[in-house]
């Protein structure tokens, strides 16, 4: 497990003051990174082998968004590592430690130098701290796409999405996705699935629709529909 500390900024807030939602998903991430910090034998593995850690699937789900000022913290730790695909838990606590964000994700252990998934050895995995899965709500890891979405204009890929693995960071998905919901919609809860990498030069040509429950799902793709990533929204 690992823990990371912080404020809540002038930054990372709306016009109401409270935390933004790719603020969080910033936060998150960083903790997970860091993770590997913690994880030093893990972390030599990696390296050796130039491999990184991409974000598969996440569901995410808001208890309560903390506000300007509070000072909150940050623990993920990973409850199940098999073959190409590790399994987290990322937590936002207050300063009661009472969760505020609760999460859970799939990620893949990616060959830079190839693209493709990595099948970690069982002496590798082995040696990961394993803690126990936290207790929330856990929907199914794949989205639903509706039958009929209606198409919205494309957005361009920027400069400033772009990460150190050098394609879209996953919180400007969401941003991108967030920016397509009706005014006033507030997301308390998403799923997301990322697909394939955009990098910078590509466009989004979203798409949106209803699925049964009343949630939205916003599909971010090529100009032939291939999805980079897919989200479920629920209010």
């Amino acid at each position: 497990m690992y823990r990371m500390d912080c404020r809540i900024g002038a930054s990372k807030t709306d016009t109401n003051g409270a935390l933004k939602l790719p603020a969080v998903v910033d936060m998150l991430q960083d903790c997970s990174m860091f993770w590997m910090e913690s994880e030093p034998a893990f972390m030599g593995f990696m390296r050796e082998n130039n491999l990184g850690m991409f974000l598969t699937t996440r569901q995410l789900d808001v208890v309560r968004m903390p506000s300007y000022g509070e000072n909150v913290h940050v623990q993920t730790s990973i409850y199940a590592c098999k073959g190409f695909m590790g399994y987290r838990n990322t937590v936002m606590y207050d300063e009661k430690n009472t969760p505020c964000i609760l999460s859970w994700s799939t990620g893949s252990f990616v060959s830079f130098e190839t693209g493709r998934m990595t099948r970690l050895p069982k002496e590798v995995s082995d040696i990961i701290t394993l803690d126990p899965r936290v207790e929330m709500e856990y929907l199914d890891k794949r989205v639903p796409v509706p039958l009929h979405l209606s198409s919205l204009p494309p957005v361009s890929v920027r400069k400033s999405d772009i990460d150190l693995y050098h394609h879209v960071n996953n919180a400007r998905y969401l941003e991108a996705a967030l920016e397509l919901l009706p005014d006033g919609y507030q997301a308390k809860r998403f799923r997301a699935e990322y697909k394939k990498p955009a990098v910078f030069g590509d466009f989004f040509y979203p798409q949106m629709g209803n699925l049964p429950d009343n949630s939205l799902c916003v599909m971010l793709g090529d100009k032939v529909g291939s999805p980079y990533a897919i989200f479920e929204f629920s209010g």
